[in-house]
């Protein structure tokens, strides 16, 4: 009997822990898709020229700033499915043709990259990362990832109310014959 409440306690931290997971991911699906006050975004980082520091497949919450410095880690570039965003280390800050630019270096790649980048460009500076949630965003993107999005949470929240219908229901069923006994039970004393 103990060793049964260990697997049903077990079983509902995996089940709540999963829900938790499924929830976040929706969470992040959501937030990266829509727009939020305050120019808040949520990237996904699809290389390695941040690493260690940032993994391939993080998730990164980047936030515009009126002034960056040496050492920031910056997003710049499109946002488009064909031209993705790079984050990357600013490296120095210079002054060309009288306008500021930004030399930018990935922590992986050996030297900085060769087209500066300027202000207009930036997204914002990275604030926090998320290792490899980004790859659970991405398949959250797909069809068969929002199926399993949509899907999951519902046959879990199905098979839980069934479970809970058939409990009510042998407990109705015990009530019902303890109640038979009763009146059984009743009947030969009154005789």
């Amino acid at each position: 009997m103990i060793e049964k409440e260990k697997i049903n306690k077990t079983g509902k931290i995996v089940y709540y822990v999963f829900l938790g997971f499924i929830s976040l991911a929706a969470l992040l699906l959501v937030i990266s898709v829509f727009p939020i006050t305050g120019n808040i975004k949520f990237l996904v980082v699809q290389s390695g020229s941040m690493e260690p520091t940032i993994k391939t497949g993080s998730v990164v919450l980047v936030k515009p700033l009126s002034d960056y410095k040496v050492g920031d880690i910056i997003t710049f570039g499109p946002i488009t499915e064909t031209l993705p965003s790079t984050t990357h280390r600013i490296f120095s800050i210079e002054r060309q043709d009288g306008r500021i630019v930004y030399i930018t270096k990935g922590d992986a790649n050996n030297g900085p990259d060769l087209k500066p980048t300027e202000k207009k460009d930036i997204i914002g500076k990275v604030f926090v990362a998320i290792p490899y949630f980004g790859y659970v965003v991405n398949f959250s993107r797909t069809p068969l990832g929002f199926l399993v999005i949509i899907l999951a949470p519902a046959a879990i929240i199905i098979f839980d109310e069934i479970k809970n219908i058939k409990n009510e229901m042998t407990n109705i069923s015990k009530n019902k014959k303890l109640q038979q006994l009763k009146n059984i039970n009743n009947g030969e004393k009154n005789e």
